[in-house]
């Protein structure tokens, strides 16, 4: 745990904006803090990379460590290594996680309600997806027809066909529509159109408090089992367990140095 004052480079997702931006603001220590747009997450394999060249951007000698403010968000964050700064990650499937503050809350939601379909002020406000995939941490593509074109490239039509029937069949696993009420508030034009997409789907929407205690301890440097600390020449690798992320030695760059 950092008990000193240092200097921490924050790469977070704008989906968590409120709050990155207020424990930002009052931590104790000096933070750089610059938001990610939310529709990386459409391809994990394009937010991983440039996460990365983020990661490799940053001038170790202004900093004491890159905070990353991300879940394992479809495996983006897997493979992501740390050559001169150490990484801090919260050990997060999503942002669902960072919203409800523990692995333990997320867990219970997943086995009590596990076809939840979640909003939130900051993800509506800055998502163009109204009428389509509006979810906090959902994973279906935004453009559906760019989609589509490159599945009968990769698959032919009939197998495009099937795949898209599959994706376009989403809301058939939700039967619940949750908004997280923040200390932010939340807008009620948001609060009125998160209602709308769910009855459209014929969902009742439910409310229940966020939890941000997970962005707190990150920014203020009180990491604890809940983070994943990565050294430098480290890279992140996802578990099959309750840890979610594991830092394990990246030999290429240990070669590479030698």
């Amino acid at each position: 745990m950092a008990t000193s004052t240092n200097s921490y480079n924050v790469i977070a997702c704008e989906a968590l904006a409120r709050a990155v931006y207020f424990y930002a603001a009052q931590s104790p220590h000096r933070i750089n803090l610059t938001l990610q747009k939310i529709g990386l997450h459409d391809r994990p394999t394009s937010l991983r990379e440039h996460l990365q060249r983020l990661i490799d951007q940053t001038p170790s000698e202004d900093y004491d460590a890159i905070l990353l403010t991300y879940g394992l968000c479809g495996r983006a964050i897997d493979g992501l290594v740390s050559r001169d700064l150490p990484l801090v990650i919260p050990r997060a499937h999503d942002c669902i996680t960072l919203y409800l503050g523990s692995r333990d809350a997320y867990a219970e939601q997943q086995n009590n309600q596990p076809g939840t379909y979640w909003y939130s002020q900051d993800y509506l406000e800055r998502s163009d997806r109204f009428g389509e995939n509006m979810a906090l941490g959902s994973a279906l593509p935004a453009d559906l027809n760019n989609t589509y074109d490159e599945y009968v490239r990769k698959y032919g039509e009939d197998n495009a066909k099937y795949l898209m029937e599959t994706l376009s069949g989403w809301q058939q696993h939700y039967t619940r529509a949750v908004l997280f009420e923040t200390e932010f508030g939340v807008d009620e034009e948001i609060r009125q159109r998160a209602n709308a997409e769910a009855n459209k789907n014929g969902w009742q929407l439910e409310s229940i408090p966020s939890n941000f205690k997970l962005i707190k301890k990150q920014i203020f440097g009180e990491w604890d089992q809940d983070f994943l600390f990565v050294p430098p020449q480290y890279q992140v690798q996802m578990t099959a367990d309750e840890r979610i992320v594991e830092a394990i030695p990246d030999f290429a760059l240990r070669i590479n140095e030698h």
